[in-house]
């Protein structure tokens, strides 16, 4: 078990990470007006996500359990979904429709691990 809770903290720590930072970015970057409009996105999209992105790295480190957890592991599975589908249809190279794959890929390991240390299974009746 206590190589979960290790794979857990590495994964959520580097997702969590990637997200603030991309949130940031989102916000100071005049460039990433641009990519978005490249994407097809509206301007408005970019601070709604930036948002979207903080609050859901707070669910993920903040100790809170049910059903608000898996909300923000869902909004970031349909975030990575998404910038993969955006990527691909707007012709971007192949590492930037990979790097939503590869936090894609993250965000399953620590969900996987999370459910693992914090559901235990049904007890037989």
């Amino acid at each position: 078990m206590r190589y979960v809770k290790i794979s857990y903290w590495a994964t959520t720590a580097l997702v969590s990470l990637m997200m603030v930072y991309s949130s940031i970015v989102y916000f100071i970057d005049s460039d990433l007006k641009q990519a978005f409009l490249h994407l097809g996105l509206p301007d408005y999209f970019r601070i709604e996500l930036s948002i979207a992105k903080l609050l859901g790295v707070a669910l993920l480190l903040l100790p809170v359990y049910g059903w608000l957890k898996e909300w923000a592991y869902a909004g970031f599975f349909i975030v990575f979904i998404s910038a993969i589908i955006a990527h691909t249809a707007s012709g971007d190279p192949l590492m930037v429709r990979m790097m939503p794959l590869i936090f894609l890929f993250l965000l399953l390991i620590s969900y996987f691990c999370y459910r693992l240390l914090h559901y235990s299974p049904p007890a037989d009746v």
